[in-house]
């Protein structure tokens, strides 16, 4: 073996330490990314300012959803949550939106109380409602439904959800909660790590409408159940079991939202939405390889799943599924009966033209929302910057980057954040040593059985949506590596709790992501080369 260099032998993966770079190689290249990034594709984009308002204000309908069916707003006045509550949730508050009066008022009080503590406006229940009725709550937005011209949530006004519920931030120059939300001037495209998405629904009083989404126990699977919870839903569950769930936040972490509707309980971490240009594919599991599919879906299955009890949807979670497919569109149809829900599914979206699209990417139930809308989201998030790199040691940012691109870091991911994140997908077995799966179901090809490691929650996320919808294997897609240093938490499933033990060998080489930097000195600046993207 030729000799190596020291930046070669200070970062190397636990899986992978024989694949070690040599001078040779060192004299001739300066890698930035993977031999093979593969291809991005094309993707359509419209008119960027009406891409903003369909990323803050548009629901297609959801509203119904949310107010009729969870009865969101409902949970919100009997619990009578405060401003400092709802900020306590991870709510963020656009301080734009408030009017010139409002504002004079909140900051008179922070004036006497910085914290908001005592301040009478930011801790009573009224001024939530206020709030709310401004369109000033980030990403829970006021439809004028009954049509008078004013936004008013009492007489009879919708709450919908939007996507920046989620990816929407704001600087907190008017106030911060620690570890919570802000009100100040929204910053788009940010995750939200401090949202408890858990929480905010469990306070619907009718969040077993969101069942789909809940970590289910079913009698196709023999009443086996998958998921960080220890014990599974079921359409016999009651609301406090349901709020139980949502609210544990072992089982429902912060900073994390159920995106797939398959019974698994799999929540991710938020993911930012900005410079979404280079950031596909889509989801961790790499199932969408187009931002507006991975958008369609959002909107029509996600913030509306009642979607799934149509034919087309029945048919997808049985595409998914099987037998346990059938059981939960079965179920959820039976529990929204049981609570009163009706005139489902909620959604404004146009059905497939031609039935062979159903069940694709484009079509996943069926139904798609507003192309040119999509299009517009496109054009609207790819012109989002991502935000400043933390201040960090210049010499220590320059031997951690140089240490990056020598290193192992580089077989996946990009040292250049201004080019496309690669394609690829990178095997489960390669990200996740450790990883042996049981088979849970068998699937019809291109989909790989349903399959779960039991004692990890790193896979569950691939049990069953994963990018083997598009003939691609199981696997994870490669994120942007950048605004790191905000990031309390790391990989998809919240499992390792900083970057300095993301890169440690102490996790083990069977761990996920095995990708140790060996020498804590050249650890420490690499994690300052992160920091500062």
């Amino acid at each position: 073996m030729k000799n190596r260099t020291l930046a070669c032998a200070a970062i190397a993966a636990a899986t992978l330490l024989m694949n070690a770079c040599s001078d040779d190689d060192m004299a001739t290249s300066d890698p930035t990314g993977p031999d093979n990034p593969g291809t991005p594709p094309s993707q359509p984009t419209g008119n960027a300012t009406a891409g903003k308002q369909v990323f803050l204000f548009e629901t297609f309908g959801n509203e119904r959803f949310w107010t009729d069916a969870v009865r969101l707003p409902a949970g919100v006045v009997a619990a009578a949550v405060t401003p400092v509550q709802a900020l306590k949730l991870g709510l963020v508050v656009d301080v734009d939106q408030l009017s010139a009066t409002v504002k004079a008022a909140v900051a008179a009080e922070l004036a006497v109380d910085p914290t908001g503590a005592t301040s009478p406006l930011l801790n009573s229940p009224a001024t939530t409602v206020a709030l709310l009725n401004a369109n000033a709550v980030v990403g829970l937005v006021v439809k004028d439904t009954n049509g008078d011209g004013v936004l008013d949530v009492a007489t009879g006004d919708k709450v919908g959800a939007t996507c920046a519920l989620c990816h929407t931030t704001t600087d907190g120059s008017v106030l911060k909660v620690p570890n919570g939300g802000s009100i100040g001037k929204r910053i788009d495209g940010p995750a939200s790590h401090v949202l408890d998405f858990g929480t905010l629904a469990a306070l619907g009083t009718n969040s077993r409408a969101l069942y789909p989404m809940l970590q289910l126990s079913l009698a196709a699977n023999a009443g086996a159940t998958l998921g960080r919870a220890t014990a599974g839903l079921t359409e016999a569950s009651t609301e406090a079991q349901v709020d139980a769930y949502l609210k544990d936040k072992n089982a429902y972490p912060v900073g994390m939202f159920d995106d797939s509707f398959d019974g698994n309980g799999d929540p991710m971490h938020n993911m930012p939405l900005f410079e979404q240009d280079l950031a596909g594919p889509y989801g961790s599991e790499g199932t969408f390889d187009q931002q507006a599919d991975f958008a369609n879906v959002v909107y029509t299955g996600l913030l509306d799943p009642t979607g799934l009890t149509t034919t087309a949807g029945r048919a997808f979670l049985n595409k998914l599924g099987g037998a346990a497919g059938d059981e939960i569109a079965a179920e959820y149809v039976a529990v929204l009966a049981a609570t009163g829900v009706t005139g489902y599914p909620y959604v404004q979206a146009t059905a497939a033209g031609n039935a062979a699209d159903v069940g694709g990417l484009a079509y996943p139930l069926g139904v798609r929302v507003d192309n040119q809308k999509l299009a517009d989201l496109n054009a609207f998030l790819f012109s989002l910057p991502a935000p400043a790199g933390a201040t960090q040691d210049e010499a220590s940012v320059t031997r951690g980057r140089t240490a990056f691109r020598q290193g192992s870091c580089v077989n996946c991911h990009n040292s250049d954040q201004t080019i496309p994140v690669p394609t690829l997908i990178v095997p489960m077995q390669r990200i996740f040593p450790g990883d042996s799966p049981v088979t849970l179901a068998q699937r019809t090809a291109p989909l790989n059985p349903v399959v779960n490691t039991v004692s990890s929650t790193f896979d569950d996320k691939m049990a069953v949506v994963n990018a083997s919808i598009r003939g691609l294997q199981r696997g994870v897609a490669l994120p942007l590596l950048l605004d790191l240093a905000r990031k309390p938490v790391f990989l998809h499933d919240n499992s390792v709790a900083s970057l300095e033990l993301l890169l440690d060998p102490s996790r083990g080489p069977q761990a996920p992501h095995a990708e140790y930097v060996m020498d804590a000195a050249a650890r420490a600046d690499v994690i300052a080369y992160l920091k500062s993207r």
